[in-house]
């Protein structure tokens, strides 16, 4: 496994509950400010083998990004029953909500 994918599985999973982080921030953290699209590839085909809380990654507006109906409903539906409430259209305060990442020693 690359290093960059290491770095963005530890990020997420470090997301605590009532918390989210935004792709970019979570790549920009792993050492590629410009990764965005590669952590969306990460949380595709990682989440599950990695049990990876995706539910907890939005974009940059604090939107959910997914497309499908379905799975859209299901993470705002995860992310309120964390306590994470939105506005309209329906946006994330990141003001609020955004997950400050610290990294620790014990990686």
């Amino acid at each position: 496994m690359q290093p960059f994918t290491e770095r963005v599985i530890h990020i997420i999973q470090a997301i605590p509950y009532g918390k989210v982080m935004t792709y970019g921030q979570i790549a920009a953290e792993a050492g590629s400010p410009r990764g965005a699209r590669q952590v969306v590839r990460i949380l595709h085909s990682m989440s599950e083998k990695h049990h990876l809380p995706w539910h907890r990654v939005v974009n940059i507006k604090g939107e959910i990004a997914i497309a499908d109906d379905e799975s859209r409903f299901l993470q705002q539906m995860l992310l309120e029953e964390e306590g994470i409430s939105f506005g309209l259209h329906p946006i994330i305060d990141l003001s609020l909500y955004r997950y400050e990442y610290k990294e620790s020693t014990d990686i």
